[in-house]
């Protein structure tokens, strides 16, 4: 064993030693922060996710409806990466045949999406029918071939995370250099959009951005906070209370935007369950202290 870890190491000179228990009493104090804090991070979490005016699903839905309805195109989707796979997800399916298009994954280089997003490049294409980076399978199987198409890659800090394609330009043989400009401005907006999400969806990066806040704080001891906040939002993001109360706010969130009746019945039937559980407690805190007695 070494001098640092031998319980017997001396104090450091001009410091007392510790008690006997200090050591203990520190631990728990320790402990009793981390159960606050976390309890802390749970009601913050959830209060934020159920406060939200728009999902992040629903953001980058209106982004692309928006990007279809001022360039005019009969349909539109958002794709993501997945790098592990090496493949597009439709994230976002508007128009006609969205729904049986969303079970399709596509490789990347495949299809026009497939392309933009391997090179980066954006592309725009007539006669799509004739073109032989159409992703034909994909086409033949919903039964919709396109006439023309625009795809756009969405950036984020130089990384491509995914590609926006119009399909069908109303009223225009093809998708103009002015289309294709405004497309990518919707896609800046997009990409910033599922970044955020994905940073304040994660406890350490959020905790990390306040640390960041304090400036003043000497280089060491602020990468040393950073390291220990990220081992602790690891322990709060892998805690099943911390889970289910995120699932549960997600479930009221979702109610409340059905609109004021439906978050008024959610909200007087949780309240009654609360009760309830109030009710049960107090109980049983009775009947522990009637039975002590004897």
């Amino acid at each position: 064993m070494s001098q640092e870890d031998s319980p017997n190491t001396p104090a450091t000179p001009g410091e007392p030693a510790p008690a006997p228990g200090d050591a203990d009493a520190a631990q728990q104090g320790r402990e009793h922060f981390a159960a606050e804090l976390k309890s802390a991070l749970t009601l913050a979490a959830t209060a934020s996710t159920i406060a939200a005016p728009v999902s992040h699903s629903r953001l980058l839905e209106m982004i692309v409806a928006t990007a279809a309805q001022i360039i005019a195109a009969r349909s539109a989707s958002l794709f993501l990466i997945e790098y592990e796979t090496q493949e597009l997800t439709f994230e976002v399916a508007l128009g006609q045949k969205a729904e049986e298009v969303k079970k399709f994954k596509v490789p990347l280089g495949h299809g026009i999406a497939g392309l933009v997003a391997l090179s980066g490049q954006p592309l725009a294409i007539s006669e799509a029918e004739k073109d032989p980076r159409l992703a034909a399978d994909i086409a033949q199987s919903i039964g919709y071939i396109p006439q023309s198409i625009l795809c756009v890659p969405l950036f984020y800090n130089d990384q491509i995370i995914g590609v926006i394609e119009l399909l069908d330009k109303l009223g225009e043989p093809a998708f103009s250099p002015s289309d294709m400009e405004a497309l990518g401005l919707f896609a800046n907006q997009a990409a910033v959009a599922i970044e955020q999400s994905r940073v304040h969806q994660n406890m350490a990066a959020l905790i990390n951005e306040v640390l960041t806040s304090f400036t003043s704080m000497p280089p060491e001891q602020r990468q040393r906070m950073q390291q220990q906040t990220e081992e602790f939002a690891t322990y709060v993001e892998g805690d099943d209370v911390y889970r289910q109360a995120l699932n549960l706010a997600r479930l009221v969130q979702e109610i409340a935007w059905q609109g004021t009746d439906e978050l008024r019945v959610c909200r007087a039937i949780l309240e009654s369950f609360a009760q309830y559980l109030r009710t049960r407690a107090s109980m049983m805190g009775e009947q522990q202290s009637y039975y002590s007695s004897f």
